[in-house]
């Protein structure tokens, strides 16, 4: 039978990746409590993703890196880092803050015959190299000289302009090279939405009208 362990629970309208840093900023009193107790207790705490109508059940841990600033009301600024993806068993609402029964998980074993793997890290590394186009800070020298398609993945959709849906369905993969072959497709599309932005601008700024082709043809990457 899985383990399962109690946690606090603190549902955003974001997601967090294993890895990522996340910098919070805390101002209602049950959540104000709950990193209060998180940091007498120097204990994590568990970030899932509230859509609006509904608590996902696949969230990550969240590591308090630091406290950047408190306010006078209790309030503050945290900088968290991403930790352990877990599954909700089962909430709790016996203190002021939600809790959760949860288990926690991992990538599959990968498989060393896994067709075109090679192929699409290059790719992927050949975007982030080109990350200064496109406006995203990178330095794909922290990989070392072997690069990890599951770091290498959650990296890639921790960057700027991977919506949170998006972000969640990389947070459930347990495929390590089927989620790096996602991140690759978004960050592709995310690459050309920005350049085809950047020529408007351009073009706007220079008192010009961006041909009909562009506005086309970002219509159409935004449809994706």
């Amino acid at each position: 039978m899985t383990e399962t362990i109690t946690i606090p629970l603190f549902p955003l309208g974001l997601v967090l990746l294993p890895d990522m840093r996340l910098p919070l900023h805390i101002f209602e009193e049950r959540y104000k409590q709950m990193i209060t107790d998180c940091l007498a207790d120097h204990k994590p705490f568990g970030i899932v993703l509230f859509d609006g109508q509904a608590i996902h059940s696949v969230g990550c841990m969240a590591r308090i890196d630091k406290v950047m600033k408190r306010y006078d009301d209790g309030r503050m600024d945290i900088m968290t880092r991403g930790g352990e993806r877990f599954v909700i068993q089962k909430t709790i609402e016996d203190r002021a803050y939600m809790e959760a029964r949860v288990f926690f998980f991992d990538d599959a074993e990968m498989v060393s015959s896994d067709d075109n793997l090679e192929e699409v890290i290059e790719t992927a590394m050949n975007l982030i190299k080109a990350a200064a186009d496109i406006d995203i800070e990178f330095d794909p020298s922290t990989f070392g000289g072997r690069v990890d398609p599951k770091r290498l993945s959650f990296t890639i959709a921790a960057l700027e302009g991977f919506a949170p849906a998006e972000r969640q369905g990389v947070l459930e993969m347990t495929s390590p090279s089927e989620r790096l072959k996602k991140c690759v497709q978004v960050l592709s599309r995310i690459a050309v939405r920005n350049r085809l932005t950047r020529e408007i601008q351009k073009m706007i700024g220079g008192n010009g009208h961006p041909p009909r082709s562009i506005l086309r043809e970002l219509e159409d990457q935004l449809k994706k």
